[in-house]
This record gives structure tokens, C-alpha cells and sequence, in this order.
């Protein structure tokens, strides 16, 4: 089993990321062109703050979850480090299990959010706002589905290298 989960996180992680940088990457375009527009051809579309507000929260959100298991999300690992090895035991699996039930929690009350503000429009784009709200629910599915396969195991510390 664990060579399986092994696998499917090498899958979803760096599709994940894929997609995020990909998001990212759109986001830097439509700011260069809103900034083209309004300091050389003398006025930006409303859209552009707008779309790019909404590709900056859906690259965070997709990526939240390899970021997770990455261990690259701030965290205080002292505690950790402190406990005798069977507390440190159920310490990852209480931080595994929270971090599930928060997820699978966002993603549901984000999921219900977003269908709830279909009648509403947004005002730069004039789409329905579940559109952009609906990367809340991914985001959290996805941080969910990542850390449910990477199980209740020690997450990897990022240490500061000095130079």
C-alpha cells in the first residue's frame, strides 16, 4: 500500500503544481496587460484587477495541497522535537486526522458557498460568481485528497540554510 500511495502523490503533486504555475503564469500576463493598458495606451479594462484576483486565490488553492505534503507550508515543528517517540506518533496522526477533517470540511461549506452566489454576477467580468468560487472546494478537495494519501507520517521539515 504504501508504494501505491507513493504513486498517486507522484501523480496529483506535481499536476497540481502544473496547474497552479500555469495559473500563475496567466495571472502575470493579465497583469503586464493591464499595466500596458493603463500607463501607455491610457486606460485598463475593470477585468483585469478582477481575473487577477481570482487566478492568484486558484493557484494557492490548487497548490495548497503539494505545498502540504511538501512540507513547505509554515509550521512550528517544535513540539515534535520535543516528545518522546510514541507521543510525536499520535501527535502526526491528531495532525493528520485535523487536517483532514478541516479539508473535507472547506471543501463542503465551500462547495455549498459557491453554488449559493450563482444568481450574482461579478462586476469586471459579468460571469456568476460560482465560477471563481469554486476553486475554494477544489483547493480543499484537493489538500484533502493529498493528505488523506500521504497518510498520518512525519511531515518533511524545511530547514533555513545559512550562507
Amino acid at each position: 500500500m504504501t508504494r501505491f500511495r507513493q504513486r498517486v502523490l507522484a501523480v496529483s503533486r506535481p499536476v497540481t503544481l502544473t496547474l497552479a504555475s500555469a495559473l500563475l503564469l496567466i495571472n502575470l500576463a493579465v497583469i503586464l496587460y493591464g499595466v500596458f493598458m493603463r500607463y501607455l495606451v491610457g486606460g485598463a479594462p475593470i477585468w483585469t484587477d478582477e481575473l487577477s484576483r481570482f487566478l492568484i486565490i486558484g493557484s494557492v488553492m490548487l497548490a495548497a495541497g503539494a505545498v502540504w505534503v511538501e512540507g513547505g507550508h509554515m509550521r512550528v515543528a517544535l513540539i515534535e522535537r520535543l516528545l518522546p517517540a510514541r507521543l510525536t506518533r499520535l501527535l502526526h496522526l491528531y495532525q493528520w486526522l485535523l487536517t483532514l477533517l478541516l479539508a473535507t470540511a472547506g471543501a463542503l461549506f465551500s462547495y455549498r458557498y459557491a453554488l449559493s452566489v450563482a444568481m450574482f454576477t461579478t462586476s469586471g467580468l459579468g460571469i456568476s460568481r460560482t465560477l471563481p468560487m469554486l476553486s475554494l472546494p477544489i483547493g480543499f478537495a484537493l489538500l484533502a485528497w493529498q493528505a488523506f494519501w500521504y497518510g498520518p507520517g512525519p511531515l518533511p521539515s524545511q530547514t533555513e540554510e545559512t550562507a
